[in-house]
C-alpha cells in the first residue's frame, strides 16, 4: 500500500499529540491491555480501562442477546487476544462486531486476533483515512520499541465489512448501539458510540477527561468539534468513556466545550490585534495550561488555536 510522505508527516503529528505521554519519570510501560480488569457500566455495557498506559485505549464491550460489539480492540494481535478473553468472561455470543473510534493503530489493529466471521463496521471517512495513512502510522508505532515491533509484526489493514456515511444503528439483540461520525475533530473519521438504554457514550478523543489532545491544524475544525459536543450532549449520556484516561460522566461535555469556546474566542481577539498564528498558539497553550494546572494532558491546545486561527474571519 502506498503511503504519501505528507500522510506520514500528518500521522506523525497526530501520534505525537495522541500518544498521551507526559514527561515520564519512570520507564514507559509496554502497551498491553490489562487482563481481569473489565468493569460493568450498564446492563449491557462493559469497559476495559486503559490503566493510564500510553498506547492502550479504553476498550468497549457491548453485549446483546444475539451479538457482541467490541469498540477499540487495542494495539496488535496480542492485545486483541486479551480483549477476546475478556469478552468471553461477559458474553457467550458467537456473533461478533468490531468498531473503532478512529483509525489510529491502538484503536484498530487488535482486530488481527478476531475471527474472519467478526464483522468490522466503519465509516467511509475512517476507511479512507486508514487507506491513506494507517499503515504508515503502524510502522511508526512499531519503530518505537522492540516490544512494539513484535506487537505489530503482522499488522495489516482490515477492510470493513459494513460501511456507513454519517450514522449507523446496530441491534445486538435487546440493546442498540448508535454510531455517529462527528469529525473532522481529532481525526476526520472520529466516531462516537452511544449505547441506548444504558446511556453510555464512547467518545474517542473528542471528549476527554481532564485532557485535551491532538487537534490537527491541517484537518481539524473547531466548528465541527463544537457541533460534536452538541450531538453528544443531545444523547443525554450518563457515562462517558473517552479513548484514553479516566471514565467520566456527562459533565465532561460542557467542560470541554468551555475550553474549546475559550480557544476560539481568544484566538479571534488576538488575530484581530494582528497576532500571528504562532504567537497565538504559544499564548493559548500557556493560558489554558495555567487555567487547568491539574489536568494530565493538554497537548492539543496549540494545534486547536491554529485551527481556530484558520477559521477566524
Amino acid at each position: 500500500m502506498h503511503v504519501s510522505i505528507r500522510s506520514v508527516v500528518v500521522a506523525t503529528a497526530l501520534v505525537a499529540a495522541s500518544s498521551l505521554v507526559v514527561a515520564q519519570q519512570a520507564p514507559v510501560p509496554d502497551p498491553v491491555i490489562r487482563e481481569n480488569a473489565t468493569v460493568k457500566l450498564g446492563p449491557h455495557t462493559f469497559a476495559i480501562p486503559d490503566n493510564n498506559v500510553p498506547l492502550v485505549p479504553n476498550v468497549g464491550i457491548v453485549v446483546g442477546s444475539r451479538a457482541t460489539l467490541v469498540i477499540d480492540p487495542g494495539l496488535g494481535r496480542r492485545n486483541g487476544e486479551i480483549v477476546l478473553r475478556e469478552v468471553a468472561k461477559v458474553s457467550r455470543n458467537t456473533e461478533l462486531y468490531i468498531a473503532s473510534t478512529h483509525f489510529h493503530a491502538e484503536h484498530t489493529t487488535g482486530y488481527l486476533a478476531f475471527p474472519a466471521s467478526a464483522k468490522y463496521i466503519n465509516s467511509r471517512t475512517q476507511e479512507a483515512e486508514f487507506a491513506e495513512s494507517g499503515m504508515g502510522m503502524v510502522q511508526m508505532f512499531a519503530g518505537r520499541s522492540a516490544f512494539n515491533t513484535d506487537l505489530l509484526k503482522d499488522a495489516q489493514r482490515r477492510v470493513a465489512d459494513v460501511t456507513f456515511e454519517k450514522d449507523y444503528l446496530l441491534d445486538l439483540g435487546g440493546v442498540r448501539v448508535r454510531f455517529v461520525l462527528v469529525g473532522p475533530t481529532h481525526t476526520k473519521g472520529d466516531t462516537g458510540f452511544f449505547v441506548e438504554g444504558d446511556n453510555v457514550l464512547f467518545s474517542g478523543d473528542v471528549v476527554m477527561n481532564q485532557s485535551f489532545v491532538a487537534a490537527n491544524a491541517a484537518t481539524s475544525s473547531v466548528k465541527a468539534w463544537l457541533a460534536a459536543f452538541d450531538t453528544f450532549e443531545a444523547m443525554r449520556p450518563r457515562t462517558i468513556v473517552p479513548a484514553h484516561g479516566p471514565i467520566g460522566d456527562a459533565s465532561l461535555i460542557p467542560l470541554l466545550r468551555g475550553v474549546m469556546m475559550n480557544i476560539q474566542t481568544r484566538t479571534r481577539a488576538l488575530k484581530a490585534q494582528g497576532k500571528s498564528a504562532d504567537e497565538i498558539a504559544t499564548t493559548l497553550q500557556a493560558e489554558v495550561t495555567a487555567q487547568h494546572p491539574t489536568w494530565a494532558r493538554l497537548t492539543g491546545v496549540a494545534a486547536a488555536a491554529r485551527v481556530a486561527y484558520n477559521e477566524a474571519p
